[in-house]
């Protein structure tokens, strides 16, 4: 599992004034610490001289992004070292719960993880949308398979369908990659992708590692998986599929046609410290926004639809 230390001279700083505008709004989550953050550009708002460490660990579907916030923001602030670990959503919440980490990052609320005593100690920073689609080795797709619909996609997920060609493709085993149950990335695809259906799991190729999922899928033949949209930005060597003729695509997530979609969390147990503050709220700010959906992930105030 990776594990970065991030320190960056003083002088990097002057980059930051290209920073592309946008906006990673809060989801509509009142009690959340994030309201304080009105969106203005936190480097003018903030202490230069901020010092200190931050720790996260949690959803591997957030990690692109809070890893790339982090070197920005080391930019900014090269007197905070941030550290930031994988390994599940269930696992972030739990170690946030537990005060071993700062950060606890999830796909899914802390009260599908955490018992009701554990979730009321944490507050809610809803920092952007993330979308899961359904990813196939290429030889699945240019055996004619680009399109599921719901009820094949629950099929093979639950290993009642195992060759592809009960789907229109080729006549070659279905190879599951599948998560954890203590995934986010699992329970938010279990829900929106597969109507609540229990997914199968394949012992043999089972993580929660979205990296190692995606390259488990490349390499193996008639593999399909899921993953968040950003871990698809450039050449990645798999194919997402289409969910009853409608893409995987930011676009289809903002305008409420693809389904599969959740709004990304990162948990703080009580208010969060000065300094955690100040990364939540960079991550929030206009100065980030932009580079928020050249990752893949989705911008909150941008979605037409808040529930699904």
């Amino acid at each position: 599992m990776k594990r970065r230390t991030l320190a960056v001279l003083l002088t990097a700083a002057m980059a930051m004034g290209t920073m592309l505008a946008g906006c990673g709004d809060s989801a509509e989550d009142t009690s959340s610490a994030n309201s304080s953050s009105d969106n203005t550009d936190t480097a003018d708002s903030a202490d230069e001289d901020l010092s200190g460490t931050i720790t996260a660990a949690g959803s591997s579907a957030l990690k692109p992004l809070a890893d790339d916030a982090a070197d920005a923001f080391a930019e900014l602030y090269p007197d905070v070292a941030i550290t930031i670990d994988a390994g599940g959503s269930g696992e972030g919440l739990k170690q946030v719960s537990e005060g071993t980490v700062d950060i606890g990052n999830s796909d899914v609320e802390a009260s599908e993880k955490l018992d009701e005593a554990q979730a009321a100690e944490l507050v809610d920073h809803q920092v952007c949308v993330v979308t899961m689609a359904p990813i196939v080795n290429p030889d699945v797709k240019e055996g004619g398979v680009e399109n599921l619909t719901k009820d094949q996609l629950i099929s093979i997920f639950t290993g009642e369908t195992k060759n592809w060609s009960q789907v229109g493709g080729p006549d070659e085993d279905i190879v599951l990659v599948t998560r954890p149950t203590s995934s986010g990335t699992r329970a938010t695809f279990q829900k929106y992708a597969l109507d609540g259906a229990e997914e199968a799991s394949n012992a043999s190729m089972e993580t929660d590692d979205s990296g190692v999922l995606l390259q488990n899928v490349k390499d193996t033949k008639g593999a399909i998986g899921y993953v968040a949209l950003s871990y698809l930005v450039g050449d990645t060597g798999v194919e997402t599929v289409a969910i009853d003729g409608v893409e995987p695509t930011l676009e289809n997530t903002y305008n409420g046609t693809y389904p599969v979609w959740t709004f990304e969390h990162m948990y703080t147990k009580g208010e969060a410290n000065e300094v955690t503050q100040a990364y939540l709220d960079y991550i929030m700010s206009d100065e980030y926004g932009e580079q928020m959906e050249e990752l893949g992930y989705g911008v909150s105030s941008k979605m037409t639809v808040t529930e699904h």
